[in-house]
């Protein structure tokens, strides 16, 4: 009898939809009765660098997104397969002795240099275990995905396969399962494309950016009288609570403010429209809650093939200015909200909720063939 696959997943810091993916297939793993455990490499042996990385990442992409697009272009012609990586040593060394403690049947990577990383350590260990690798993004996909050495790349969509196959890659080992959502949205019921519509219920991710939640609040709000606007502030609620709550006390009984919320699957679902930065895990989750989505802020390079499939989707676009919001809202609410429910339609079409457990058991099915 195949013993039950033990999976280590591996995860990072930098942008959220690495840690989302990686939690939500240990979600899927359980529920699957398989034993999985999440961790971070980078995180776990050098914690005070991590910080200090992270919070320069978010800093660069939230107020200078053009500069990132410089440093994420740049990593393109980084050759991740050398030892000795600026501050990766130490990373590096934690995860061989991860696997040789923990043991899995199997390793999965939602972060695109730890495959490097394995497979020097197992050379040296004498191991072969099998490698998954979860690509995070979607279309426009960095050479240090494309080159990972892995066993399977799982990946959000067929465009992004057809992207991946047209670099050389083989076809077999691409697998569409769609991003690794919380495997909740199978649960959930999302608003139906008959919806009347009135009222036209909007779920706002705001930025760190002050300035920008009152701007966009307003131009989301007078766009038409049927708004109902819920704003999520998330990690920054006290940063942005006092501009926030000007808003609320501007338009009586149409704002709704919220912190951080464990709640994201069940507020996509019940609302019609999602207005979010441009991110794997935020953009995806609008997908497998059907809710079409407009794009305010999007790091150049990193999210671009993200707001490409919500275009070639048919799903969502860009509005990145207060009056490309008010338009944009006009736009999807003309005619009795004949574009959001075309819209709605080809989610429906597209239908990818259950990213994490698809992955799960394409995993599991590898894992329990026999060895050739």
């Amino acid at each position: 009898m195949t013993p039950t696959p033990k999976l280590l997943i591996i995860t990072a810091a930098f942008g959220e939809g690495h840690n989302s993916a990686a939690k939500n297939l240990a979600l899927a793993a359980k529920e699957a009765g398989i034993e999985a455990r999440v961790a971070d490499p980078c995180i776990l042996a050098i914690p005070h660098t991590t910080a200090i990385m992270e919070w320069g990442y978010r800093l660069v992409t939230t107020h200078f997104p053009k500069l990132w697009e410089k440093i994420y272009k740049g990593t393109d012609d980084c050759d991740f397969s050398r030892p000795n990586l600026p501050l990766m040593g130490k990373p590096e060394r934690y995860l061989q002795t991860l696997v040789e403690d923990y043991r899995p049947t199997a390793v999965v990577s939602t972060y695109p240099v730890y495959p490097y990383f394995l497979k020097r350590s197992m050379a040296e260990a004498g191991m072969n275990l099998p490698i998954f690798t979860v690509v995070t993004d979607s279309i426009e996909i960095n050479a240090s995905w494309l080159r990972a050495p892995t066993d399977y790349f799982l990946v959000t969509d067929q465009l992004t396969l057809e992207t991946m196959r047209c670099w050389g890659l083989p076809e077999e080992k691409l697998i569409p399962t769609g991003f690794p959502v919380n495997p909740s949205f199978t649960t959930l019921t999302p608003v139906l494309p008959e919806d009347p519509c009135k009222p036209f219920r909007i779920l706002y991710f705001a930025t760190s950016k002050k300035p920008f939640i009152r701007r966009h609040s307003r131009a989301i709000l007078n766009a038409n009288p049927d708004v109902k606007l819920t704003i999520v502030m998330g990690k920054n609620f006290r940063h942005l609570y006092s501009r926030a709550k000007e808003i609320k006390d501007e338009f009586p009984g149409r704002v709704r403010l919220l912190g951080w919320t464990r709640k994201v699957p069940q507020l996509l679902n019940s609302h019609h429209l999602v207005i979010g930065k441009a991110g794997g895990a935020t953009v995806h989750e609008a997908i497998a809650a059907r809710c079409p989505m407009l794009i305010h802020h999007l790091v150049p390079g990193q999210e671009e093939g993200n707001l490409r499939l919500l275009q070639q989707l048919g799903i969502g676009d860009l509005a990145e200015t207060p009056a490309d919001l008010t338009t944009s809202i006009l736009d999807i609410l003309a005619n009795n909200a004949s574009r959001w429910r075309k819209m709605k339609n080809a989610l429906a079409i597209h239908d990818r909720n259950d990213g994490a457990i698809r992955a799960v058991d394409f995993i599991s099915d590898q894992l329990r063939k026999p060895l050739p």
